[in-house]
């Protein structure tokens, strides 16, 4: 843990890259120590505030002088690709009320907790059968590959509606989104994926199915409003965050089970323990590390003042293991009440999909550790590689063996 008495010289850079998967970068440390709120430099030399301690996010993160509007002067780019798409109509993450509480509740009766439940059965079978198929195939295995992106990417895409039959090509188109090597990719993945969803939303225009983009579809009509580029905004968000944060918090949390193995043990001792393992891993890993907003009035915070027009970023990473709520923050601790985490943030913008993204990772890891007791890494930690800072943490390959 860092030493509170520290004081950060200069401002730290935003974001970095992580030496260890499972825990924050080493050069926040400043930061850690200097909660709740701290300065920070982004990519592009822009200075921005740090949001650090638990109790003051959730304070912010609930405050209307916030706007996720990026098209607003002011507003915090982490990386060139974000910037590059900046202008793009974004839905739920980057509007503000009304239109944001408009775009919820079209959402919200796919995204329920009873909807969740009604999904088990349908999420059940197809981890047991992407498990089936693995274990047919024999040891050694990619996890990533062969089960934790094609988990999340199968349910999603039963949801929406969306044919599996292209989840290579908007997998792709996902990644390049997420991490591509410049801003022209990032336009281009982009481009690719709305002009595929804007397609399928075309086609169900005339011949409705029983999916979630279906629904909305129908939703727009009986409203009158059948606005074509809002559907894409809501269609690209729930794809890519869909199945693209589930995949990597299933990567990332084998990784950190099988680096803890007595935590490991517990759960297979104890199956009962994984809704809050879940709710653990999910602190302790904190994937989206890095809310963005920008002040559109002045705020007096931590004993200073946020001025209107200055970049608010939220460290998920740092506020979930704030030492004032989480004794031993950076310990797994399945028997902690971490519910009250924020790694889905707070407020009126927290996940819409939470809800299907816990009973999704409570079946993947449940059955995982049920099924294949001897799993273990097919490579020395230090030799599997994964994400870099800039975009949502997980593993780009998990090999197995058991």
């Amino acid at each position: 843990m860092p030493d509170p008495t520290t004081r950060p010289s200069q401002p730290v850079a935003f974001p970095q890259d992580r030496t260890c998967p499972y825990h924050p970068p080493a050069g926040y440390d400043p930061v850690r120590a200097t909660r709740p709120l701290a300065r920070v430099t982004l990519y592009d030399g822009r200075p921005a505030w740090l949001v650090t301690g638990h109790t003051l996010a959730r304070e912010l993160l609930t405050d209307p002088r916030l706007s996720t509007d990026r098209n607003r002067d002011g507003f915090p780019m982490t990386t060139p690709r974000f910037a590059a798409v900046k202008d793009r109509r974004t839905a739920l993450l980057g509007v503000d009320d009304p239109e944001h509480h408009t775009q919820r509740r079209m959402m919200i009766p796919s995204f329920t907790l009873r909807r969740a439940t009604e999904l088990r059965p349908r999420i059940q079978r197809t981890v047991d059968e992407l498990l089936d198929a693995m274990i047919a195939q024999g040891p050694p295995a990619e996890l990533v590959g062969a089960f934790a992106l094609p988990v999340p990417s199968m349910v999603i895409c039963a949801l929406l509606g969306v044919p599996y039959a292209d989840h290579e090509f908007f997998e792709e188109q996902s990644r390049r989104l997420l991490r591509g090597q410049d801003a022209e990719e990032t336009q281009d993945a982009r481009n690719r994926l709305e002009e595929y969803l804007g397609d399928l939303i075309d086609r169900k225009r005339k011949n409705p199915g029983d999916g979630v983009l279906d629904d909305l579809v129908q939703q727009q009509r009986r409203e009158g409003r059948p606005d074509r580029e809002e559907l894409l905004a809501m269609a690209v968000i729930l794809l890519v965050a869909g199945h693209e944060t589930t995949a990597n918090m299933i990567s990332l949390g084998t990784y950190t089970l099988l680096q803890h193995p007595e935590r490991l043990a517990e759960l297979r001792a104890d199956p009962a323990l994984l809704p809050a393992a879940v709710e653990e891993l999910m602190r302790l890993l904190s994937i989206a590390d890095g809310l963005l907003r920008v002040a559109t009035e002045d705020i007096e915070a931590a004993g200073t003042t946020i001025r209107a027009g200055d970049g608010v970023v939220f460290s998920t990473s740092v506020i979930n293991r704030d030492q004032d709520v989480y004794a031993a923050p950076d310990t797994l601790d399945f028997h902690r009440p971490a519910r009250h985490h924020i790694a889905f943030g707070f407020g009126i913008h927290q996940c819409l999909g939470q809800n299907l993204a816990r009973t999704e990772l409570e079946i993947a890891l449940g059955s995982l550790v049920r099924r294949l007791p001897t799993l273990r890494l097919a490579a020395p930690p230090e030799e599997i590689p994964f994400k870099p800072g800039d975009t949502i943490q997980g593993m780009l390959e998990l090999p197995v063996s058991w």
